[in-house]
């Protein structure tokens, strides 16, 4: 079947911020005889994308311009058929994702995306695992900072572990930069849709199998001072803990007993109260309309920093696991982790999944279980620090 297929990758969403830069990307990275395409729903700024990729990278695979929109179900099916990855970046997928992804499963295609809404997770999980496992398709959501990071950053942090043995793995993230305009309209989307993103993770709790034999934990939350973490660690409710526990119910590795926290660093305890009255206040505000209207309007789906902004943002993620007697500290870290790192991790992600010989594994996975040690190792070619900072 792969034989068959027309291109190894479609990046669909080329015409947006992120998705440019995941398209500048892979020009300049991907392999020569890569046939590649970009797919959305504007001809001209297909064109123009491709002219700006061609000119940047006069030696690079020259891709095709696919037209198609979001929500046009058998223009979707088309391209989902002719390739065997689709990476995606228009969001927010709760809104525009479920055609594209449907058809990917459908047409057994490998798809990866960058979202971070549960809802949409926990919805493709219920909707579409059982036909992508038959269809042989791999689906692989939150292929940027959310959650490459996080959960190769534990999958790392539980290879330092001894084998067999109850594991404890806490991960601590630190960054200076902003958030996206796609990844504000996902979380206030998220917001306005709270009674069914709770209705999906319910539904998927009662169906989702239980792991036999093994115990998958998530680590009681509480705000705490740490003088080594440099600040306030406090419980940080996106849905990375969500995806490395699910790796680890996947995975026997994680031991039989593995238990994950996930927090974010906070220098003074009153940034702390200012995250949590914006967080609680934009909450409240999108669950009206027109009040929503005026949230998204702060900051536009597409826009992102410039240069020189992008230049001078970074991250860190702390690891400390324990287990069996031992205890190791890890670090991940990067550069811009909201577009620069993210478009990086999304193309890497692609790529993997169109070239390297991974599990035979189908249906909704996770990064660590899909491509595990394949998409760390390019990660780490691509300039993603994972190293262990102490061992005890």
């Amino acid at each position: 079947m792969e034989a068959a297929r027309q291109y190894d990758l479609v990046i669909f969403g080329s015409t947006g911020f992120t998705g440019g830069l995941t398209a500048d990307y892979l020009a300049a990275h991907a392999p020569a005889e890569m046939r590649w395409a970009l797919a959305g729903r504007n001809r001209t700024k297909l064109d123009a994308v491709a002219a700006r990729l061609a000119a940047a990278a006069p030696e690079a695979p020259k891709p095709d311009v696919l037209v198609a929109d979001a929500a046009d179900e058998a223009a979707l099916r088309g391209i989902a058929e002719k390739t065997r990855v689709v990476i995606t970046t228009v969001g927010p997928y709760a809104l525009y994702g479920w055609p594209l992804v449907g058809a990917c499963a459908a047409a057994g295609t490998d798809y990866c995306d960058l979202t971070g809404e549960p809802e949409f997770v926990d919805r493709v999980w219920i909707d579409h695992h059982a036909e992508a496992e038959r269809t042989g398709a791999r689906l692989v959501h939150c292929c940027g900072f959310d959650s490459i990071p996080h959960d190769l950053g534990a999958y790392f942090t539980v290879q330092k572990l001894p084998e067999g043995v109850p594991l404890s793995v806490n991960g601590y993230v630190k960054s200076n930069a902003r958030f996206s305009g796609g990844t504000f309209h996902s979380a206030v989307n998220g917001f306005a849709r709270a009674r069914q993103t709770l209705s999906a993770a319910k539904e998927r709790r009662n169906r989702e199998p239980r792991t036999e034999g093994r115990q998958i934990h998530a680590a009681p939350g509480r705000i705490r001072h740490d003088e080594s973490l440099g600040g306030w660690t406090v419980p940080l409710p996106t849905i990375d803990g969500a995806v490395i526990r699910r790796s680890a119910a996947a995975l026997d590795r994680y031991g039989p007993d593995f238990t994950y926290g996930h927090h974010m660093v906070a220098k003074h305890l009153a940034t702390v109260g200012a995250i949590a009255g914006g967080v609680g206040t934009a909450g409240l505000l999108a669950q009206l309309p027109p009040t929503r209207k005026l949230l998204l309007k702060l900051k536009a789906p597409g826009e992102g920093p410039s240069e020189a902004e992008r230049e001078r943002s970074w991250f860190k993620v702390a690891f400390v696991g324990e287990g069996g007697g031992k205890r190791v500290r890890t670090e991940v870290s990067g550069g811009d982790p909201g577009y620069g790192e993210t478009s990086k991790m999304l193309a890497e992600s692609g790529l993997c999944l169109a070239f390297d010989d991974l599990p035979e594994r189908s249906g909704q996975l996770t990064t660590a279980v899909a491509m595990g040690d394949s998409l760390l190792g390019r990660l780490q070619k691509a300039g993603i620090r994972f190293e262990v900072i102490e061992r005890g």
